[in-house]
């Protein structure tokens, strides 16, 4: 198992962080690779495709108009109003861009500069257990203090209850963050959930954080609704945060968004400042393009990615399969074998050759499950499902 290496350091906010489990699970892989074993990795969110052409192309036509010089740190002007118009277009919202639109380098710094803006040290932040784990750091760097919500799984999916919600709130509360479609549990929160949801934010009068960036791909019935829209009340504590990475396969572009009042996006804008002049002008080109332009990669990309969804759940014949709602990543449940579900991973990983990562990373709630990821296709992902396929039907059936 990956040991994180001590850190000397003379500030103390050091120790309160730890990588993410897919990092840790890299390093675990690397290992491995290095004494020559063939691994499969159905493990990342990073999407196979290439980014589109006609994105590609409106970065080297800016490169060649000389877009190279500092952009301008809230963002530049095209993208900013490229994001307003996108909101307006796809999720009923508006937001001025000139004050109420930010650039990022990608969603990560987004939720950073929006928990910095917020929080103060010692207040509590509450997050859905499990969820996307890189959550966790940006809250202490901020200097807050976790607070998990129970979620439960009722008919193949993950919910939050407003009775959980309850639970977890103190006074010491002030914020919470939210993933729709949710990583890793794979739920597209319906309008009554967000009802729920946002009613209780607007009741205990917390900050919201809404992480969409997973908004474009939905299955079946499933469809994205930012909870602004379920909300408007909710406008003045709410920063939407998005990125281009998964909806136009853009994750090594390094481009996001976020959206929310005037207020808290001048205290952001402080906080971005500080650490980034934000995405180069020539990327920032490129995502306004992908914003406005032609939507029919989006379309296709969503496509395949069904279809993915598809071979996941008939591959695995005999496991249950929590059939996501929305993302590219499927949890596997594995709960009735009662081993732990990070024992399981580090076998399919060492003695199976497939590389997936344990639902218990992602907090209490995802022990008893694997999250499996689609967002690599073709050979890849049909090798790995065999190998997981067979790993789990030995382990499962003589778990010792």
């Amino acid at each position: 198992m990956f040991h994180p290496v001590p850190i000397d350091s003379g500030a103390t906010r050091i120790s309160n962080l730890q990588p993410t489990a897919v990092n840790a699970i890299l390093a675990e892989t690397r290992i491995c690779q290095a004494q020559g074993k063939p691994l499969i990795s159905l493990m990342r969110g990073e999407p196979d495709f290439p980014t589109p052409a006609h994105i590609v192309e409106a970065s080297i036509r800016a490169l060649r108009n000389g877009r190279t010089s500092y952009p301008d740190n809230r963002g530049e002007k095209t993208f900013r109003e490229a994001v307003a118009r996108k909101l307006e277009r796809d999720n009923r919202l508006q937001f001025e861009p000139r004050n109420e639109v930010l650039a990022t380098t990608g969603a990560t710094q987004g939720v950073y500069a929006a928990l910095m803006a917020m929080i103060n040290e010692g207040d509590e932040v509450l997050l859905p257990d499990p969820v996307y784990d890189a959550y966790q750091s940006p809250i202490r760097l901020a200097g807050g203090r976790i607070k998990t919500v129970a979620s439960e799984i009722r008919d193949g999916r993950f919910v939050l209850t407003e009775e959980a919600l309850e639970r977890a709130w103190s006074p010491a509360v002030k914020a919470m963050i939210l993933n729709t479609p949710w990583n890793p549990a794979g739920t597209v929160l319906t309008h009554a959930e967000l009802q729920n949801i946002t009613a209780f934010c607007e009741r205990r009068n917390l900050f919201l954080i809404s992480d969409e960036i997973y908004e474009a791909i939905t299955y079946g019935e499933a469809t994205h609704v930012s909870p602004l829209e379920v909300a408007p009340g909710l406008r003045h504590r709410c920063v939407l945060v998005n990125s281009l990475s998964k909806t136009y396969s853009m994750t090594g572009w390094r481009v996001g968004y976020c959206a929310g009042p005037v207020a808290l996006m001048e205290a952001m804008f402080l906080v971005l400042a500080q650490s980034s002049r934000g995405p180069a002008t020539f990327i920032q080109d490129a995502a306004a393009e992908a914003l406005t332009g032609s939507q029919d990669c989006v379309a296709a990309m969503r496509e395949e990615y069904t279809r993915r969804r598809a071979q996941v759940i008939d591959r695995l014949p005999g496991v249950p399969v929590m059939a996501p709602e929305g993302g590219f990543f499927a949890m596997v449940d594995v709960r009735e074998s009662q081993i732990p579900s990070n024992e399981i991973r580090q076998r399919l990983m060492h003695e199976y050759g497939v590389v997936v990562v344990h639902g218990a990373a992602y907090g209490a709630g995802g022990e008893g499950t694997l999250r499996v990821s689609f967002a690599s296709g073709g050979e890849n992902l049909a090798r790995g499902l065999d190998r997981l396929r067979d790993g789990l039907a030995e382990i499962l059936r003589s778990p010792r």
